[in-house]
């Protein structure tokens, strides 16, 4: 059986200033376009079964250059979305709401078409992911790739372990980073977190 890879996508300009990005479509900075070239060595050499992409523009061009054939967009692999908080760092929520935490209180609604998701909710599309990687896995034929965001790629890590959504908390992950989820005596386990080149 394959394993799993989940790349980040490099970095942006809200990454760096540590804003909420979901729906808004930031391109990848000078120094996130390096990074993802960076990451080829990491990714090639591998026969992949499945490549799949987030829609939005950064994980599209994270994983064009780094060199992934044949990646094809699936929209459950967008960014947890933020609703009212995009674009909105932690420390400014903090300011109105001290004790505010992403895993466990949520977000609010947006503008129209941004409702913002739970937990539970980005949870359930991470699950619709894992449902075609395990397809793609079981047929034998690689790995699988997936190139996507942070919060998302946490959920679906801590989904991927049988832990509830809010557990991807537990997993921090840097941008253009690969990590890679594998199996052990027939259960997932991490393998490789947040690796660089």
């Amino acid at each position: 059986m394959g394993d799993l890879l989940l790349v980040r996508h490099g970095e942006t300009e809200w990454s760096v200033s540590g804003r909420h990005t979901s729906w808004t479509d930031l391109p990848l900075t000078g120094h996130g376009e390096e990074q993802a070239k960076s990451l080829a060595p990491l990714l090639t050499g591998r026969t992949y079964a499945l490549a799949l992409s987030s829609p939005l523009g950064r994980a599209i061009r994270t994983a064009e250059l780094a060199g992934l054939p044949g990646v094809v967009t699936d929209p459950d692999l967008h960014e947890w979305d933020y609703g009212g908080y995009e674009g909105v760092t932690t420390a400014e929520i903090h300011r109105t709401r001290p004790d505010w935490d992403l895993w466990t209180d949520g977000v609010p609604p947006g503008p129209r078409g941004h409702p913002g998701e739970s937990p539970a909710e980005t949870g359930a599309r991470a699950d619709r992911v894992l449902a075609r990687v395990d397809a793609a896995l079981a047929e034998g034929t690689g790995d699988v790739v997936l190139v996507a965001h942070a919060h998302f790629l946490r959920v679906l890590t801590a989904r991927r372990l049988g832990l509830p959504p809010a557990e991807g908390r537990l997993f921090q992950l840097a941008t253009a980073t690969v990590s890679r989820l594998a199996t052990e005596h027939g259960r997932p386990v991490i393998a490789e977190w947040n690796v660089r080149p």
